[in-house]
């Protein structure tokens, strides 16, 4: 997310890359708020041996960014496998929601009181009054599972819904055309992702999520905007500004992952056509798989 100011926003926006798999299992839901339309946040990359389709995921939208563009709708016909960033089956199952809960509550005998500085534990009880919630109802959850939720819970108050993200409209498309699914990682390590932070990173993980939230709220649409419009420039200034100005969430949540990622999507270049949705932040930049495609020789063009 950003703040529509000079300033960039607070490191929230890389949060974005994982809302889906958090708040899908949780199940969390809302929606709607307007958006301008544009060109399509699709790529194909090419070489000899054959191509893949990408596409930057929002993982919450509104009614309003329907219908998809029709590139995009030919470039998923185009295709014979969809790959996302964990298998929606997965993530959409009880168990999912179950672990999640499981990994994201604190031990027994710990408290978010004794666990957090009393700081970031100030910015928590002053949140959760402004939206009418019990203290007592997050007590129990690590920091970094407080942070999504509540990151979950302003993209819903401006209008987005994780029910009408792109991954989950390409995985319903899928299953109901008996189109095969695929995921890059699992749900667990997802998860992992957040939960084997350091308390003292969670709570850092915290506070930056609650501070300067309403400007944040504010301004969500711009990031959505920006994908509805192709503009892999504006995403990139959007979304990875700030996560650079945090290198170790910035290796951990994006870099890690391409460098994880580029490998699995070449092995299926020749061997099937895939459409790949990742969210839109692991496209762009210097890090992007967009750029470490190029890097490898594939000609990689906008559609």
């Amino acid at each position: 997310m950003i703040r529509p100011t000079h300033r960039p926003a607070r490191p929230a926006s890389y949060r974005v890359c994982f809302l889906s798999s958090i708040v899908l299992a949780l199940g969390i839901s809302q929606a709607v708020l307007p958006a301008t339309g544009g060109r399509s946040f699709l790529w194909k990359a090419s070489n000899s041996r054959g191509s893949l389709y990408l596409v930057g995921s929002v993982h919450m939208l509104s009614k309003d960014y329907y219908p998809l563009s029709p590139a995009l709708e030919a470039a998923f016909k185009d295709s014979d496998l969809l790959v996302e960033e964990a298998d929606l089956g997965d993530m959409l199952a009880p168990e999912s929601a179950i672990q999640t809960l499981a990994r994201g509550t604190l031990p027994e005998g710990q408290t978010l009181e004794k666990v957090l500085s009393p700081s970031t534990y100030a910015l928590v009880r002053k949140r959760v009054a402004a939206l009418g919630l019990p203290p007592e109802m997050l007590a129990s959850f690590k920091p970094w599972m407080i942070a999504i939720t509540l990151e979950a819970l302003e993209w819903q108050k401006a209008g987005f819904d994780a029910e009408l993200g792109l991954d989950k409209h390409f995985y319903d498309r899928a299953k109901s055309n008996g189109k095969p699914v695929q995921g890059l990682e699992t749900v667990e390590y997802q998860i992992s992702r957040f939960d084997e932070m350091t308390m003292a990173q969670q709570d850092h993980l915290l506070a930056e999520s609650l501070k300067d939230v309403d400007s944040e709220r504010s301004a969500v649409s711009q990031v959505a905007d920006a994908w509805k419009n192709g503009d892999a420039a504006a995403v990139e200034r959007i979304v990875l500004r700030d996560l650079k100005q945090d290198p170790v969430m910035y290796q951990r949540l994006l870099v890690e992952r391409n460098r994880t990622w580029l490998p699995k999507l070449e092995a299926l270049v020749g061997r099937s056509r895939p459409f790949v949705v990742v969210g839109a932040a692991h496209l762009v930049g210097p890090d992007g798989l967009l750029t470490m495609l190029k890097a490898k020789g594939y000609q990689v063009e906008q559609q």
